[in-house]
């Protein structure tokens, strides 16, 4: 599993009702809960996210509200994979459940700024920074990780089973 896209970047303890705010919440569409990502931090996220783009965020990333809605967000508005220097738990848990791409990786999160062209090899966990000519070592993902985001979420990779 590869990914590779342009960087955007968010600080320490981006919480769930900034990723996805409670106002859209009404919804089960997810391209309507993407269209809504990031939308009271960065107004203009939905207009500039490429499909394959990658979100780098700092501590604590996910924070808040256990909603499945935001990893959903994420993934939707066409973000490949969000690195970051910790995850909170739910939110971790909940994007692999959905199929979300996410790594923890302390050193990238400092030093991949907004913009910049990243390749994230999930196999290896090596994070490479193109545009800096820099690489990164995150944990690679488990087998049954990959099979759980090859598969577009956990409950497609339990019809598969």
């Amino acid at each position: 599993m590869k990914a590779n896209g342009y960087v955007h970047k968010y600080g320490d303890n981006v919480d769930t009702d900034v990723i996805i705010p409670a106002r859209y919440l009404n919804t089960a569409d997810h391209k309507e809960l993407a269209s809504h990502c990031m939308e009271d931090i960065d107004k203009d996220f939905v207009k500039n996210v490429k499909c394959g783009d990658i979100m780098v965020g700092g501590a604590n990333f996910g924070c808040g509200s256990s909603r499945e809605h935001a990893p959903i967000a994420i993934k939707k508005s066409g973000i490949s994979c969000v690195i970051a220097k910790t995850f909170a738990r739910i939110f971790y848990r909940n994007a692999i459940n959905i199929g979300l791409a996410i790594l923890e990786c302390p050193e990238a999160s400092e030093r991949i700024d907004a913009g910049d062209e990243v390749a994230i090899d999930f196999d290896t966990g090596v994070i490479t920074n193109i545009t800096k000519g820099e690489s990164y070592q995150a944990e690679p993902f488990p087998e049954f990780i990959k099979d759980i985001i090859n598969s577009d979420g956990l409950m497609n990779s339990l019809k598969k089973a």
